[in-house]
């Protein structure tokens, strides 16, 4: 099966290239953009981008495994960021992921057993002077603790029902 995007991601695309003096510049963009509709990035997405871009498949490739914010596996329905960076570590960051992870008995990187989210660690959410944070989805929550945890994810729960089986990003 070919691989395809919406019409709404292709036509975004063909806007994208020629705003960039060299296609190539244009990666990043179209990577992100077919990571919002698809979930993931795809091997065969992969090479799409490859071939829309005039890249050899191993360019588009170095750039998916580099940059940790591009996933080549599903996440859960919900994506939880928690920082780990210096403010957010001595300010308790690791007890707010922690707490995170019993919310939904899930372990890092791994989507949880009703498939409604995936936690994991980010590098930095920009936020020091709030720490410790999280991102759910693209929302920060800032200055968290593990009582502030357990009512946003009471929140997920209501808002995001369990799946019967782990997917992707929705």
């Amino acid at each position: 099966m070919a691989f395809e995007l919406s019409a709404e991601t292709l036509s975004y695309i063909e806007k994208t290239i020629p705003r960039y003096p060299q296609k190539r510049s244009a990666i990043m963009m179209i990577l992100h953009a077919i990571q919002k509709e698809k979930g993931l990035l795809s091997l065969e997405a992969q090479e799409w981008v490859a071939e829309k871009l005039d890249l050899a498949p191993i360019q588009v490739r170095e750039v998916v495994t580099f940059y940790p914010f591009y996933r080549e596996k599903p996440i859960g329905k919900r994506h939880i960021r928690v920082c780990r960076t210096l403010s957010c570590a001595l300010n308790g960051g690791y007890k707010v992921c922690d707490a995170f992870k019993k919310e939904f008995h899930t372990e890092l990187d791994e989507i949880s057993p009703d498939g409604r989210v995936t936690v994991e660690f980010a590098e930095c959410l920009a936020s020091c002077g709030t720490a410790p944070v999280a991102m759910v989805d693209d929302q920060l929550y800032e200055n968290l603790n593990e009582e502030q945890v357990a009512a946003i994810c009471e929140q997920i729960k209501k808002e995001t029902p369990a799946a019967d089986t782990a997917g992707s990003k929705s």
